[in-house]
């Protein structure tokens, strides 16, 4: 059986945001299968700030996608065809299936590869956000990076977002001063009023460093990062001696096409210990993934996600991330479930 696989290939580097003629939309058939290969109809494609990394040729954890290449990409789907011994129609799978309509699950990568339950306990979008790689980077950020502790103050930046979201809401499970940094009045507001954050700052508004002061009195023990940038200065000019720093990501410096010339010497001064870390450093573990679907489905931990439809608008969509326009976790829907 053969079906037409919509293939989103990088066809130019881009410069700032991501635009539409960055890519080329191919079809072609899906093809034969060979022995232990099974092929995945895409449902979801999880939208990471990591994406417009890739599409840059500049050193990184992966090799860059290379002009010409299907676009990489997190999602899952279901199997619809199969001539492999761990993959039945049916199964739903979660990977790096790209930015195309129909994956090839080889069960020589298997490792590569998360069989889910075929009836997961949570809807298929918060698999790849609070129960997913979003969730578990904020699980190991705040366990085993920059583990925080009861009566301490956490901050994060770019709170409202699917890393941040759930790494606030784990802080106050931990028994911490949860502090939340984000873009515009109703991403504070949701902070406080749905996820339970103690205090949060509004970082466009003009006196956003008087507040941040005003809602760290006692300096800050764990920070963690997502934003880098004048954001991440200032939380570390707010750290105690011997503080911590969970270092996610810099989405601040993702599109600028500039490599910041901050002056970190507060690192020094005041002995911080900054852990970078990478939610693929943890891709097999089942603790965290437990944990997080048990505090979803208690209500203890708020999942949120903004979903927006057609492999086609991935590009444009992967923008919002950008432009601070999505709240929770950013998903595109390839497909209906069947």
């Amino acid at each position: 059986m053969s079906f037409v696989n919509r293939q989103l290939r990088l066809k130019s580097r881009p410069e700032g945001l991501v635009r539409q003629d960055n890519f080329e939309l191919h079809e072609q058939p899906t093809g034969e299968l060979a022995e232990g290969q099974a092929l995945v109809r895409v449902l979801y494609l999880s939208m990471d700030p990591t994406n417009r990394v890739w599409m840059s040729d500049i050193p990184q954890y992966m090799p860059p996608v290379a002009i010409g290449e299907v676009m990489r990409g997190l999602g899952l789907g279901r199997v619809v065809a199969s001539r492999s011994a761990q993959y039945a129609v049916g199964d739903l799978v979660q990977g790096l299936v790209g930015w195309q309509d129909y994956a090839v699950v080889d069960d020589k990568r298997a490792k590569d590869w998360v069989k889910l339950p075929p009836k997961p306990p949570v809807p298929l979008p918060t698999l790849l956000g609070a129960c997913g790689f979003s969730g578990i980077t904020a699980y190991y950020g705040l366990t085993e990076i920059a583990p925080v502790q009861p009566g301490e103050t956490l901050v994060v930046s770019a709170a409202a977002g699917s890393v941040g979201s759930i790494a606030g809401q784990i802080g106050k499970l931990r028994g911490a001063r949860v502090v939340g940094i984000a873009g515009g009045p109703d991403k504070c507001r949701h902070l406080i009023d749905d996820l339970g954050f103690d205090a949060a700052v509004d970082y466009k508004a003009d006196d956003w460093k008087q507040a941040l002061a005003a809602a760290t009195p006692d300096g800050v023990h764990v920070n963690f990062e997502n934003v880098g940038g004048p954001v991440m200065r200032a939380v570390l000019s707010r750290m105690v001696n011997g503080g911590r720093v969970a270092l996610c990501g810099l989405i601040a410096n993702y599109t600028s096409g500039a490599k910041p010339a901050d002056d970190y010497s507060v690192i020094i001064v005041k002995r911080l210990t900054v852990r970078g870390f990478l939610a693929f450093d943890y891709r097999d573990s089942q603790r965290a993934v437990q944990d997080l679907i048990g505090w979803v489905r208690e209500g203890r931990i708020k999942a949120g996600e903004t979903i927006e439809d057609g492999l086609e608008n991935a590009p444009l969509v992967l923008n919002r991330l950008f432009e601070g326009s999505n709240t929770g976790k950013l998903v595109l829907r390839v497909a209906a479930e069947a």
